[in-house]
């Protein structure tokens, strides 16, 4: 899948329009579901590869990959098998039974990570995890999302010292279905 096709296929199966409050506390227009992208294998994989890519072109010195929960576990994942980096989930709070961890997978204190997310609004679900990382030893300097809303996310994201690299912006994915997808080849 081609970046055309697949920014369209973003675009025909995660946008819905109507009123939607976002996790940044911000209302908008337009919602892009993640889950119904990811849940696709076609479209899973065609973003893990460019995730894959990212990581390799923005932050070649990365040992493994981190996603935040819910959302960016399928995409750290498909990153994963597509790069052959080991992954790391970030939970949004300790667990209170087992191992009571944050982060879940293996890893070594001052490991270099490369977050993975999906939609970046704020970032505030990345900064999190950025603080979580952090707080474990490892090094992190780099997120790649699959879209960024530009609606300030990569601004926090670089007060904390962290490059977001999004895959897509969310200019290019809502003008998708504007223009023809070019042919393979």
């Amino acid at each position: 899948m081609n970046d055309d096709e697949l920014k369209l296929a973003i675009r025909e199966h995660a946008y819905l329009e109507g009123d939607f409050l976002l996790r940044s506390g911000k209302r908008s227009k337009y919602y892009l579901d993640k889950y119904r992208f990811e849940t696709r294998p076609d479209i899973l994989a065609a973003v893990g590869e460019r995730i894959a890519r990212g990581v390799a072109e923005f932050e070649p010195e990365a040992t493994r990959l981190a996603g935040p929960e819910l959302g960016a576990v399928p995409l750290a994942a498909a990153g994963s098998l597509a790069s052959g980096l080991p992954f790391l989930i970030v939970r949004k709070a300790a667990k209170d039974y087992g191992t009571s961890n944050r982060l879940e997978g293996a890893y070594e204190h001052g490991e270099t990570v490369c977050l993975v997310e999906d939609v970046v609004t704020s970032g505030g679900a990345l900064l999190e995890a950025v603080e979580a990382l952090r707080d474990a030893g490892l090094t992190v300097r780099t997120a790649v999302c699959v879209v960024d809303r530009e609606e300030g996310g990569a601004d926090a994201l670089a007060r904390q010292a962290v490059r977001l690299r999004p895959i897509f912006r969310a200019s290019e994915v809502l003008e998708a279905s504007k223009r023809p997808a070019k042919p393979h080849g």
